[in-house]
């Protein structure tokens, strides 16, 4: 069986050097900030308060505002070329919500913090009173069959440690891993101050049924007392530590369970960011963060939104932050949706919604968010082309002359200059309108376009450019790709249906149906979207035609 170990250096000394260089490295390149090595301890315990600046060398911080609430003691630093990096053990006088205040480092300050001090911790431990003893256990001593687990391991030592390796047995039948960084602080039982090295690990069981985990052990040897120096021994004591090994009763997946099977103390689910409004053809950013207590990132379904009917929706890379609390792993996922509305007009999103299992209460709870509604607003080179006036190109112009009847004549007056002054301002504008109205028509969506390529040159239909078709498949809504589908067949054909007979190819058939689905029977028009886009990559492949057999006999009026 592999095991998880690790050779102790001289504690607390070497050990705290070694972790300062670590986290100096590290953090090579962040600004003045401070930190904490937990932001949950128990009262009579210490956390370690760590602070990293770019400030002159001869900065040092500014400790005294921690006094009031916090008792200070192991004051450590490590300076090198570019960064210092400081670090204090901080023992709360009281418990509650407590703040650690900004520290001033020459010049710069580092930011507030927040630790939560639970009350003293007055639990027999086994092993208190010895040297050096091993406590540790799970979170939960019933999980269910791929529950995230959490075991913690803590060293306590009475006496300073030169060396010493501390092993944890990996049991048979779980996926056992080590999560994150040692913690290291001092507690005081039964009148004895001890430092605590706390490990954490991750279980994850993969079989019901009892699973027995081995007790950690630790093996190695104290500073050299009084008297080994006078006899010429150095070596210390030595020191030998087990903690128990524990019995975990794992439970299987419930057959009611939801699928995918998620098993968690808590789950909560919420918009981060909500867009107010939304504009034909331009992306609004929606973000929703998931807070799960007992699950890794890796257990985590996606977080996705439901089909939004003429809405494209775009989903970003999701955002991930995993920490280790009260002996479990907790996560908090954030991901960010731009939506991009294709229409005007009224758009819903159902609503998100997430089935778990709760490993306490041992049933299936959901979280949801509740549903949201924008109303989308029409882009302004559409509502331009909506104003302007259609006509058919191939007609001739009519020329209106007015009625004599209606003619008006003005007389020349002393204001005539104003009168051209006023008409010249009136001929800018109209022409700031027409030039407004022209781009207007240029921005226009693919579907006019398609009409003007599907037209007749001398009474002959013209089958459309294929980009036509592409350009409606990424810009355009679906009356756009359906006009543009009609017009390129050969002949042209006037409806959808007459669409799905004429083409060759199975899947641009299913594609063609799943965009009527999504455009009169409320189907997943991103979906369709994606379907047709995939389907026509190649263009549209038509049945042949088949032209009716050429007359023996000569025309009945000959073509002049």
């Amino acid at each position: 069986m592999s095991q998880s170990s690790t050779h102790l250096p001289s504690f607390p000394g070497r050990f705290v050097l070694f972790l300062l260089l670590g986290l100096l490295a590290g953090h090579a390149g962040a600004a003045t900030r401070a930190w904490l090595d937990r932001d949950r301890i128990a009262l009579g315990e210490t956390v370690t308060l760590n602070i990293e600046t770019d400030a002159t060398a001869s900065a040092s911080p500014d400790y005294a505002p921690l006094e009031t609430e916090f008792g200070l003691s192991g004051h450590t630093s490590r300076r090198g070329n570019r960064r210092s990096l400081f670090a204090v053990a901080l023992k709360p006088r009281r418990d509650g919500v407590l703040t650690v205040p900004a520290i001033r480092v020459g010049n710069e300050r580092t930011s507030p913090l927040s630790l939560v001090v639970t009350p003293a911790d007055d639990r027999p431990v086994a092993g208190a009173g010895e040297d050096v003893f091993i406590e540790s256990g799970p979170d939960h001593s019933r999980p269910y069959v791929q529950q995230s687990v959490g075991w913690v391991v803590r060293l306590y030592a009475a006496v300073p440690i030169v060396t010493g390796t501390l092993d944890q047995p990996i049991p048979d039948g779980v996926a056992f891993q080590r999560v994150g960084n040692d913690a290291q602080y001092s507690r005081t039982m039964g009148g004895r101050r001890y430092q605590v090295i706390e490990r954490r690990y991750m279980l994850i069981p993969e079989h019901s049924g009892e699973l027995r985990v081995p007790g950690a052990t630790f093996e190695g040897r104290s500073a050299a007392s009084f008297f080994d120096d006078m006899f010429g021994g150095r070596r210390g004591n030595r020191l030998q530590a087990q903690a128990p090994a524990h019995a975990l009763q794992v439970q299987s997946i419930p057959a009611d369970a939801p699928q995918p099977w998620l098993p968690l103390h808590d789950l909560q689910l919420r918009y981060r960011a909500n867009p107010s409004g939304l504009r034909q053809g331009h992306a609004a950013t929606l973000t929703i963060e998931a807070l799960a207590d007992g699950a890794t990132a890796t257990q985590m379904p996606e977080l996705e939104l439901p089909p939004i009917d003429g809405v494209q929706v775009f989903a970003e890379r999701p955002q991930i932050d995993e920490t280790f609390v009260d002996g479990r792993p907790r996560v908090k996922l954030t991901r960010s949706f731009s939506l991009v509305p294709d229409r005007a007009g009224e758009v819903q999103l159902s609503g998100v919604r997430m089935d778990w299992w709760d490993v306490a209460a041992g049933q299936t709870r959901s979280a949801t968010l509740p549903a949201l509604s924008w109303t989308v607003r029409a882009d302004a080179g559409d509502a331009l082309a909506k104003m302007a006036p259609t006509t058919d190109a191939s007609a001739p112009t009519p020329v209106v002359s007015p009625r004599p009847s209606d003619r008006i004549e003005v007389p020349a007056s002393a204001d005539d200059g104003n009168a051209r002054y006023w008409a010249a301002a009136a001929a800018l504008f109209a022409m700031l309108w027409l030039a407004t109205l022209l781009w207007g028509l240029h921005r226009r969506q693919p579907m006019a376009t398609a009409k003007a390529r599907a037209a007749t040159v001398d009474g002959v239909a013209v089958r459309p450019d294929p980009s036509v078709l592409r350009q409606a498949l990424d810009m355009g809504s679906f009356e756009d790709v359906a006009e543009a589908l009609c017009a390129m067949a050969q002949p042209p054909v006037a409806t959808v249906d007459a669409v799905i007979v004429r083409l060759d190819d199975p899947a641009q058939r299913q594609a063609v149906e799943a965009m009527q689905r999504a455009r009169w029977a409320g189907g997943d028009g991103p979906g369709a979207r994606d379907q047709l886009r995939t389907a026509f990559v190649h263009g549209p492949r038509w049945k042949a035609v088949v032209e009716p057999e050429a007359s023996p006999l000569p025309p009945l009026y000959p073509r002049e």
